[in-house]
């Protein structure tokens, strides 16, 4: 039973449509990611279920509840959460004053919450008091990821958390990436590291020109010989 299902989405921004007939599933804890080409529609199709594309056609239920066209306030009281690709901290803030954004819609801020993040991402507790815009890259995306967390949101979409790291903090971002769904939440990942994200996700799709191109068990696709010839490099 899908938790998030999105069927014949047609979106994109203004007048310019990017997605056709999209369809996309994600199960209660379940891992899923899209790949594909730059220009694909991977972000849009993520954006779509966050309420910041333009919707053109087709459906999108969460939690067998239609949230089509809903803005991205109401779409976080139903329990998803959104790291964007850029811009995803309050750099003058405080490590802390930026977790505690995360729960801005609940009357006070969660103690146990709040562990957790610092649980899940220890160097956030270490750094509590830091300037966010003084920290690295990587650490900049816990920050991100930590104040998605603080609402406990049963899905949490992640839009390129890769992008941008050195290559030795690549393979960290992906482990916390993987502790959160061991964790029971479920994810969705728009990554263009293709082969890292299908070796660790339960499902894949392969997105083409705003297209449903490929889907499969994320192992499947990393072998299937057509998507790695024209999507992975060989």
């Amino acid at each position: 039973m899908a938790m998030l299902d999105v069927s014949g989405l047609d979106a994109g921004y203004g007048d310019l449509q990017v997605l056709s007939d999209v369809d996309l599933e994600v199960a209660e804890d379940e891992y899923v990611v899209i790949v594909g080409p730059n220009g694909a529609g991977k972000s849009t199709a993520m954006k779509s279920v966050f309420g910041l594309a333009t919707y053109m056609d087709g459906s999108i239920e969460f939690n067998d509840e239609d949230i089509t066209g809903h803005s991205p306030d109401e779409i976080i009281h139903k329990g998803i959460g959104y790291v964007p690709q850029t811009e995803n901290v309050f750099p003058s803030l405080t490590v802390q004053e930026n977790l505690e954004m995360g729960a801005y819609i609940l009357d006070e801020v969660p103690g146990d919450a709040l562990e957790a993040v610092f649980d899940q991402f220890p160097i956030l507790r270490e750094r509590r008091d830091q300037k966010t815009g003084s920290m690295s890259g990587g650490q900049q995306q816990m920050v991100a990821m930590g104040r998605a967390l603080m609402l406990d949101p049963d899905l949490l979409l992640l839009d390129e958390p890769s992008a941008g790291l050195a290559p030795d903090l690549v393979d960290e971002m992906f482990d916390h990436v993987d502790m959160i769904n061991d964790n029971g939440t479920a994810v969705l990942v728009v990554e263009q590291n293709a082969k890292e994200a299908l070796r660790r996700c339960d499902r894949g799709y392969v997105l083409v020109q705003g297209r449903n191109r490929y889907v499969d068990d994320g192992d499947a696709l990393l072998h299937d010989e057509e998507v790695r010839q024209q999507f992975l490099g060989g």
